[in-house]
């Protein structure tokens, strides 16, 4: 896991004060203060890419709806196939609740 390389007390910090939040409204309070909009949009960005490709969606289909880059997309299913499986644990839990 690439992120392994970064884990220390400060990171696990973020993580759980992430997971403290209650509502999708104080995650725009707390990702408001702690991100730039353009970093929130482009992480908002890769997960509807990660849930498109799992569809089967195109790579011009994607990249017309979402204004994603080919090399983004890329990325994205590359961790989809090969990575940590957390956009896989995150899509599935967000398909549990819509259940």
């Amino acid at each position: 896991m690439q992120l392994d390389k970064l884990r220390d007390r400060t990171v696990d910090q973020l993580f759980a004060a992430i997971l403290k939040l209650q509502s999708v409204e104080e995650c725009y309070h707390f990702f408001d203060d702690l991100c730039t909009v353009g970093e929130v949009q482009s992480l908002a960005q890769r997960l509807e890419v990660a849930r498109m490709l799992q569809q089967g969606m195109t790579y011009s289909h994607i990249e017309a709806e979402t204004g994603a880059s080919t090399a983004t997309i890329s990325r994205v299913k590359r961790c989809l196939h090969y990575g940590s499986d957390g956009y896989q644990l995150a899509l599935d839990r967000l398909n549990e609740s819509a259940e």
